[in-house]
């Protein structure tokens, strides 16, 4: 299998780039040329995302395109992994027949097996493995890093058991499952040796982190022990059910320093009735009290949530109480997905469907809505001084770097331009000169 090279492609959330990641790295260790050029690979690996429609669609997408390099390219075989695989792997066994293997996340760790196989007998009388998930990765696993040098997710627990209505994640994923904390600690010194200087804690719900484990760690102990690993600026949290803020978390955030004063709470809705539709835990007024705790404990603090809009049973009344939620609440950072009626989840049946052109105008009146939030918040930080972590050149001769303040986690957030002389990865302690909708503009206060 030596140098034959591998083109790895990985859609959807965070949580699936860790585990392409794991797969890049083993398939390197076994000789592997894992190339970024799709055109010269012979092996074309698809890692993919099923959660909701637009996500599935993107995904064969994704697969259709690439099989067409089994025609014209240099292209042998193509693998299709991930969620896609788990949840249609057998459906899409006809369908997709220029598919050569179907492999579910709990192959990740055995991509390098499966190559080899596949590459020996390139017709393969079993094209599909989706074992019910169970792997967990350890700090034992190599990643191959496809993040800039100096960020990297850190994934520190897998799967869900919270059986929202609408998701399908648990029967993809499975249960959740912690990793024990030793060994996240173990990663994270790895990441910070590597040069890595921030990390984001990544999980189906952060908040339940090791309630499974018979030591009963919790997400704020694992925070206070992560912020001790020298090397590390910033450690930022994504992910946490917006029921389970605790005081002891927020405390935990504002007494260590490099602790982002971030949190990413999907709310999804505020109406209780649909809340309860959901199965989600906490009341409306419960979560409101969380978000003002959080505000409180961690002044200053950026808050961001996402929403589902066109839930069946979602009035007018009830979409004009979300919307007045969103007015008050001032979230620095929010998404609206539309209600994608999923197979296989409780919601599918329920009645009192929405149509697509109301779900996608009450999404647009939201996200109108918080553009003008998000444009009053960031007029606001004019003059303050932040500290920018360095992404790279922008291509603006005026501000010709681009960063992320800690308020600004990568690739779901706005960014900051800044005026300086650098390089990736450093960061610059900078002022706010100027503001956009979403962005933020800033100069370095060490002249260059």
């Amino acid at each position: 299998m030596k140098d034959i090279p591998v083109y790895l492609l990985s859609l959807g959330c965070p949580k699936n780039l860790v585990d392409a990641e794991v797969m890049s790295a083993t398939l390197s260790e076994r000789g592997l040329r894992v190339t970024s050029r799709e055109k010269e690979a012979e092996v074309i690996i698809v890692n993919t995302c099923a959660f909701i429609r637009p996500a599935k669609e993107e995904s064969i997408h994704a697969i259709l395109r690439l099989a067409d390099l089994k025609k014209k390219g240099n292209c042998r075989h193509l693998i299709v992994t991930g969620c896609l695989s788990q949840r249609y792997g057998r459906e899409l066994l006809s369908e997709l027949p220029e598919v050569d293997l179907f492999l579910g996340p709990e192959e990740v760790p055995r991509i390098a097996a499966h190559l080899s196989a596949l590459l020996s007998e390139p017709s393969p009388e079993t094209r599909i493995h989706t074992p019910r998930p169970s792997f967990l990765m350890t700090a034992d696993h190599p990643r191959r890093l496809s993040t800039p040098r100096h960020t990297a997710y850190l994934k520190i627990a897998d799967g869900c058991s919270n059986r929202c209505t609408y998701c399908v994640i648990p029967s993809i994923r499975g249960r959740f499952r912690s990793r024990p904390m030793e060994d996240v600690l173990r990663e994270a010194g790895s990441l910070a040796a590597r040069g890595v200087k921030e990390i984001v804690l990544v999980a189906q719900d952060t908040t339940s982190y090791g309630r499974d484990l018979r030591e009963r760690p919790n997400l704020p102990d694992l925070l206070t022990r992560l912020a001790g690993i020298g090397g590390l600026h910033w450690i930022r949290v994504l992910y946490s059910h917006p029921a389970r803020i605790t005081k002891d978390l927020l405390e935990t955030i504002a007494r260590e320093d490099r602790l982002c004063k971030y949190l990413d709470v999907p709310v999804q809705h505020i109406d209780d009735d649909i809340l309860t539709v959901m199965n989600r835990k906490g009341t409306s007024e419960h979560l409101k009290k969380n978000i003002e705790l959080a505000r409180t404990i961690v002044p200053g603090i950026a808050l961001r949530t996402s929403l589902i809009v066109g839930f069946p049973g979602e009035t007018r009344r009830k979409f004009e109480k979300l919307r007045r939620f969103i007015e008050e609440m001032r979230f620095d950072h929010l998404g609206v997905f539309t209600y994608s009626r999923e197979e296989g989840t409780k919601a599918f049946y329920e009645p009192s469907r929405i149509t697509e052109k109301t779900k996608s105008d009450r999404r647009d009146i939201l996200m109108k809505l918080q553009a003008s939030v998000s444009a009053d918040i960031n007029r606001s930080k004019i003059g303050t001084i932040v500290d920018v972590v360095i992404e790279g050149k922008s291509g603006n001769k005026t501000f010709p770097w681009v960063g992320r303040t800690m308020g600004q986690a990568p690739e779901i957030d706005g960014v900051t331009f800044v005026r300086a002389r650098a390089v990736a990865g450093d960061v610059l302690r900078c002022r706010v000169v100027a503001a956009g909708v979403y962005d933020l503009f800033a100069e370095s206060l060490v002249t260059p």
